[in-house]
């Protein structure tokens, strides 16, 4: 630490950050806009100057750059200084010449960092009086709006969407007052992380237009604190509720996880809440059509098949209260997974992984400082693009090594990105077809997955010669690659191993996990702690049932083979028909004599249950979710369902409440030990009191439901949880914990985030929200790799390995029912290589017909130079393709010529770009 003195007061700081940050983490209130935690310092905006003194006998100082100053030792600084303070006032005076009198209908008021900046340097009167210079707009997409005419030229936007998302379609044009962010040509931003421009902007430039569709004032938006549900990365987000329908998602923020961005799928999915899609109410079909079911009936009704010959089956994507309260109706030797049998085994796997002491499970944080990464038979971006993201900053770390060798402090982004060049710390993907982070790889291996085991095998075996692996014939590129692979691997200080379940690929898996293994192994030799690694895993709660169910032989076969034997089912917030062929599930509901859906939106499964109880969605109400590193969260409900439902776990457990069912499911269930410490701790809060989910501005409350009641109606209560639909509560700054809005004296934006940080982007001041379940106290052992299909067993030239592909918008279930994520949706297609187009005289326009198994499929043809040849990759959007239909390889013929039909916007790409992301509506 270092001793510098501001104003007169000596602080102790940290020497290796700049002046701006160690001042904003000692609170003090200095102006900036280009500056951000996440993307360092280039001093563009001049904004946040500041005298510094050479000694105590210097009365004259200099003005400097806070933002571009070292926090060094001795340092004698004032921010309130009189010339300072004037040159603030005459930057943002500068900046504002143009800037539209628009702030009573500019969408970012309310949380403007602008107004704030303004407000605090004292600029408060406009002396030019010339013509502005304006812009014309451009169409971003679907969910981006763009008003450049707000501009202030901070150039935040393009340093977020080029150098730390990794986008290529966003830049600056032109020069001195006419500068222009944008496109060089309207059209869709192509980055999955493009709604983060919304919160990075410091104006209202670039906006939610999902949001603009049914716009409220910011602080007229009843919020809470959640954890998004779309993926198994457990990002924190702030959902925004008014009149009953969910408005907007954005960022909350958590040091460990999601830090400051969310990726698109988690950001603009949640008009699911609102949709169409909905179950509206329960009901028992009878001969006369649909009854509903009121008041308790359901609960009534699944106490009362419990009794019997009944079965459940769970969900990964409802929370850890639905499921246990279920179990608990059913009892365990009834509860099945609800999820297919290869993927339940590899589940367990994943938490056999874990449990190594040798391997760590790390954090995103943890993922942004590894120095050497292997990814194996997973495309990150489309499963898990908050981790693609938290990549495309660890191969920056090379240049920060670089960096601190030349004596550059890391914060100076510019210098430290014109030293290092091309340099980065070494990513390596082993796929089966290009993926969207190829761009930062030093290498990629393309082929099949069955290959890849086989290549993953014998760099564990290069690492370890003890590892089992296999005799492997490779070609003098393939072994010089591997050579390489192993070498950066073993040289890393901190390496990482990331693999996953997607495919279902059992020898992928078990391949990965060895070399993680022998990586940890040589590395608890040398004493330099366990080896990373990160296991994919699909939905929202996955680890969390297989920790529920783990050691059961209760698998959703046995379920199957059950329910053909007749009786009852009861299926909780999940659709069989995405987790096994249609066959099999029809099979095994025809044998039914009672089937009852618990769910929050229409499926397949749900149109076939004889009871249909309606669940509420994520943001209606309290859950538990375990994350891909064993994090349990706890979202909490932002609102009222404005349909009739209640949560599935009060269906199974009427009476119950959330905090008594997981003390329950923590007594009851091995392993789940650790599970009640998620539970909040409301010892501080002060007579009874609770948190208000409504922000002190919230305004229209008496009169909401004017147009239906004379007089106001009472507030709704919570009895569940610490929070309170009101306004009235203890003060936000009280406690971060439960923070579900960002807002400070002064400081209205997201920027306020620092206010109740530790230090700039570091520990929120209460602690992090979440307890990691996971133990990592079992031993050592190679796992024993299963036998390999046959690959070469072609039986014409026809014959195609079939690989399984996956997009960030329509793979995940509930965000491809959202209309705002299908505008964004690519169709169904199949991809191949152009040299097996041309011997199958397939070209441009064509479809194929695709026979896999007992499967027929026509489906467009996307040439891709990156895919193996012999093999096709194949994308359905939503619930077009069942994946379990499609067996191991298929046979591929030229179908009925067809017309694109909107499925595709380019049936040829190059690279990683995968076809139809562009497109902006649904054929």
């Amino acid at each position: 630490m270092a001793r510098i003195e501001i104003d007169g007061k000596t602080c102790e700081v940290n020497p290796n950050n700049n002046l701006l940050q160690e001042c904003l983490s000692q609170g003090i209130d200095l102006p900036y806009f280009c500056w951000h935690p996440c993307m360092g310092s280039v001093g563009a905006c001049r904004q946040c100057a500041v005298k510094v003194f050479k000694d105590k006998d210097d009365t004259r100082g200099t003005l400097v750059m806070a933002c571009m100053t070292q926090a060094a030792e001795g340092t004698l600084v004032s921010v309130d200084d009189k010339q300072a303070a004037d040159f603030r006032a005459g930057v943002i005076e500068s900046l504002m010449i143009s800037h539209p009198h628009d702030c009573p209908v500019c969408e970012e008021g309310g949380e403007c960092h602008l107004q704030d900046m303004t407000l605090m340097s004292g600029h408060n009167y406009r002396r030019h009086d010339k013509k502005k210079v304006t812009f014309r707009n451009q169409y971003l997409g679907p969910h981006i709006g763009h008003e450049m005419n707000r501009c202030i030229a901070c150039y935040r936007c393009v340093r977020y969407y080029d150098d730390y998302a990794g986008g290529n379609d966003l830049v600056v044009q032109a020069s001195h007052n006419h500068v222009y962010f944008g496109r060089h040509q309207e059209g869709v931003l192509e980055s999955e992380f493009s709604g983060n421009l919304v919160e990075v902007c410091p104006t209202g430039v670039f906006t939610d237009k999902t949001f603009s569709k049914h716009y409220t004032r910011k602080w007229d938006l009843q919020t809470a604190p959640s954890v998004c549900n779309h993926c198994a990365v457990g990002c924190n987000t702030t959902p925004g509720e008014r009149y009953g329908t969910l408005r907007r998602v954005v960022n909350r923020y958590h040091a460990e996880i999601n830090g400051y961005f969310i990726c698109d799928r988690g950001r603009f999915a949640y008009d699911l809440v609102n949709g169409d899609r909905r179950v509206a109410s329960s009901h028992e079909k009878g001969t006369d059509g649909n009854q509903e079911l009121t008041g308790d009936q359901g609960s009534v009704k699944l106490r009362d098949l419990a009794r019997g010959n009944t079965l459940a089956i769970g969900s990964p994507r409802a929370g850890m209260e639905a499921n246990f309260a279920l179990m608990r109706l059913v009892g365990r030797e009834n509860f099945y997974s609800g999820i297919s049998d290869k993927e339940a085994a590899l589940l367990n796997t994943v938490l056999d992984v874990y449990d190594d002491s040798g391997i760590h499970c790390p954090s995103i944080h943890e993922i942004e400082a590894a120095d050497a990464i292997i990814i194996l038979g997973e495309d990150v971006t489309n499963i898990a693009p908050r981790i693609a993201l938290a990549l495309r900053q660890s191969v920056r770390n090379r240049s920060l090594e670089m960096a601190a060798d030349s004596k550059i402090p890391s914060w100076q982004d510019a210098a430290v990105r014109e030293l290092a060049q091309r340099e980065k710390s070494p990513l390596y993907i082993l796929n089966g077809y290009a993926t969207r982070l190829d761009d930062i790889a030093a290498a990629c291996h393309i082929d099949h997955p069955d290959r890849l085991a086989e290549f993953a095998a014998a760099l564990a075996g290069a690492v370890d010669p003890a590892a089992p692996a296999p005799s492997v014939m490779m070609t003098a590129e393939q072994q010089q690659l591997l050579e390489c692979i192993a070498s950066d691997l073993i040289a890393a200080k901190r390496p990482l191993v990331i693999a996953g379940v997607s495919n279902e690929h059992e020898a992928l898996l078990g391949a990965a996990t060895n070399l993680a293994r022998a990586l940890g192994k040589k590395r608890n030799s040398e004493s330099a702690g366990p080896v990373n690694m990160c296991c994919l895993v699909p939905e929202a709660n996955s680890l969390g049932l297989a920790m529920l169910l783990r050691g059961s032989v209760n698998t959703l076969s046995a379920a199957c083979e059950r329910m053909k034997q007749g009786g009852n089912a009861i299926v909780l917030e999940n659709d069989l028909y995405r987790r096994m062929t249609p066959v099999q599930v029809d099979e095994s509901l025809s044998a039914l004599e009672t089937l009852v859906a618990i769910d929050h939106v229409h499926t397949p499964t749900v149109s076939r249950a004889n009871i249909v109880l309606a669940s509420t969605a994520f943001s209606e109400q309290q859950a538990v979710y375990v994350n891909y590193e064993g994090r349990a969260q706890i979202s909490y409900q932002v609102h009222e369902s404005q349909f009739h439902a209640r949560p599935a776990w009060r269906w199974a457990a009427p009476g119950m409440k959330p905090d008594a069912l997981i003390r329950e499911c923590a007594a009851n269930v091995a392993g789940l030990e650790k599970l009640v410490q998620v539970l909040p701790d409301t010892t501080g809060l002060v007579s009874g009191m609770k948190i208000p989910r409504q922000p002190p501005r919230y305004s229209g409350r008496t009169a909401m439901n004017a147009s239906r009641y004379v007089h106001e109606p009472k507030q709704a209560t919570d009895d569940s949880s610490p929070l309170n639909f009101s306004m009235e509560g203890i003060p936000l700054q009280k406690d971060s914990r439960f923070q579900q809005f960002t807002w400070a004296p002064r400081w209205n934006s997201n920027q306020s985030i620092s206010k109740f940080q530790d230090e700039i982007a570091g520990e929120l001041k209460q602690g992090q929200p979440g307890v990691n379940l996971l133990s990592g106290g079992g031993s050592f052992a190679y796992a024993v790799l299963p036998e390999q299909s046959g690959l070469d067993a072609a039986e014409s030239d026809a014959a195609f390995q079939v690989i399984q592909a996956f997009h960030i918008f329509g793979s995940e279930e509930l965000s491809a029912m959202s209309e705002n994520i299908q505008a964004r949706m690519p169709g169904p297609y199949a991809a191949m290589a152009p040299v097996d187009a041309a011997r199958l005289e397939i070209g441009f326009g064509d479809f194929v017909d695709l026979r896999s198994g007992s499967v027929a499929v026509q489906l467009p043809v996307s040439l891709r130079e990156k895919i193996k040849p012999g093999t096709v990759v194949v994308y359905g959007a939503g619930n077009e393709i069942n994946r379990y239909e499609l067996a191991a390889t298929a046979q591929l013929s030229l179908g009925e010529r067809q017309s694109n039909g909107g499925h595709l916007d380019a049936l040829i790409v190059s690279d990683a770009r995968v076809a139809g992301t562009g497109r902006t509506n649904r054929p």
